[in-house]
This record gives C-alpha cells, sequence and structure tokens, in this order.
C-alpha cells in the first residue's frame, strides 16, 4: 500500500501524536530514524512502521509506503527521514531495583534525554518523574535519548507520597544542596546499596516539600568560579559516583 495524500485519515490522525495531549489519549508516539525504529522494534513497541518509496528497512516489519510529502507531515524533524515508526507507550508503572533516580520538575527535553543515557550508563533501575515533568515522549527527548528510552524503566508518580512509601522500604533519599551536602565522593558502599537520588527542576532546584523529605543531601566538589551545574551533567556525575565501588 502507498500513501500519497496528507488528507489520508490515518495520516491526519497520526500527525496529532506531535502533541502531548493526543499522545497521551492514544498511549503512542512516534520515533523518526532507522536507529530509533530499530530499538522500538527490539524492544516491541511498534504499532506501524512508515517508509519512503524506495527505502529498504533493514529490520523485518510490515511497512506502508509514503511519498516525501506524506513523510513530511508526520515529521517533527527539519530534514525529512527515510523511516517512521508509531510506537506504543510502555505498560509498566511498578518501582523496580534498589538504585532509583527521582526527577522534580525537570522542564528540558535535552536535559531529560541526557539523564536517561546516563541513567542507563550508569545502573540506575528505576527513574520516576513528577507529573508536572516534560512529557517522556516529546520528540527532542526521544531523539536525545538515541534509543536508550527503550532500556530503562520510567515512570509518572507522585514525588512525595512515593518518597514517604520508600522511606518505609529502607531507601535513603538524597537530594543535593552546595551549603548542606556531603561530598559524593565520601560515601561507603554501604550508603549506595539502598538508594533514591532526587534532583530538581533547572531553574528552581528541588522543591521545598521534597527538600524536607531527604535524609541526607549530596554535593559535588567543583572548581569555587563555577556556581552550578547543569542538571543533565550534576546528575550523570552523581549517579556515576554512586554506582562506582
Amino acid at each position: 500500500m502507498v500513501i500519497t495524500s496528507v488528507s489520508n485519515k490515518k495520516i491526519i490522525e497520526y500527525e496529532k501524536l506531535k502533541q502531548t495531549k493526543y499522545r497521551k489519549q492514544n498511549k503512542l508516539f512516534i520515533v523518526e530514524g532507522e536507529h530509533l525504529v530499530e530499538e522500538a522494534y527490539k524492544n516491541n513497541k511498534i504499532k506501524e512502521v512508515f517508509v519512503l518509496d524506495g527505502y529498504n528497512l533493514k529490520i523485518d516489519v510490515p511497512c506502508t509506503v509514503v511519498t516525501e510529502s506524506v513523510m513530511k507531515k508526520l515529521s517533527s524533524l527539519d530534514t525529512i527521514t527515510n523511516v517512521l515508526a508509531i510506537c506504543t507507550y510502555s505498560s509498566n508503572n511498578m518501582i523496580k531495583g534498589n538504585h532509583i533516580l527521582m526527577l522534580d520538575c525537570i522542564q528540558d527535553p535535552g536535559n531529560l534525554g541526557t539523564i536517561i543515557r546516563s541513567s542507563l550508563a550508569f545502573n540506575i533501575d528505576t527513574i520516576i518523574l513528577s507529573n508536572d515533568s516534560v512529557d517522556l515522549y516529546n520528540s527532542k527527548v526521544i531523539r536525545s535519548t538515541q534509543g536508550m528510552i527503550f532500556g530503562m524503566n520510567i515512570i509518572y508518580q507522585d514525588l512525595e507520597n512515593t518518597i514517604l512509601d520508600l522511606k518505609e522500604k529502607n531507601y535513603i533519599i538524597y537530594g543535593t544542596d552546595v551549603n548542606k551536602g556531603i561530598d559524593v565522593k565520601t560515601l561507603n558502599d554501604t550508603n549506595k546499596e539502598k538508594y533514591v537520588l532526587v534532583m530538581g527542576n533547572e531553574g528552581q532546584g528541588l522543591s521545598n516539600n521534597i527538600k524536607e523529605l531527604c535524609d541526607k543531601f549530596l554535593y559535588i566538589k567543583m572548581n569555587s568560579k563555577v556556581e552550578s551545574l547543569n542538571v543533565g551533567v550534576a546528575t550523570s556525575i552523581l549517579i556515576y559516583e554512586l554506582n562506582n565501588r
């Protein structure tokens, strides 16, 4: 089958997935480019694949052929892609493992993408996003993860209630504070066994109600000429140190 019209009913419906509201309603999102499509395929997330006429996709999945104008209608990229897939949301909503990263109102898609990649690299088991954080399935988030989004357990939850629950399960709750914090390098292995690291918003840091629930605060020792680090960089350093035993 070849779709040539941008007014095709299916194309019109899928184009709406560029908007957060429709992604959430349909539990579907778009990935673009062969690498991301391959990663989605490996993780059984693909509902449907669209390719440009004449393009030979390496993975064995049924494809709908579309013209350049139709692909452009679906795409969020400036440069037209050869392949695009409609993927399903993760159905999981469970916290797994002993190494938990919690993100309090993270807003920048690039920061979230960086954090997801670093989390997979440094053995975070679950990422918990506050309900007011950036949409996980934003196209910029997906691209910046380079496909690592499919390898991480990522969920949205109310942070306060989740922290209280995890405290009862003997997780240490770490926040960050340049004034009251302890150097992350001084933590011993016992302090790294079962923890939640909570990272705050790019501009405001941790919200006060979340700070009050933290057991300890960490900081990264650095040159005094630098006031602060980008949250993606800071998170990557902290989880690297927490993974370093």
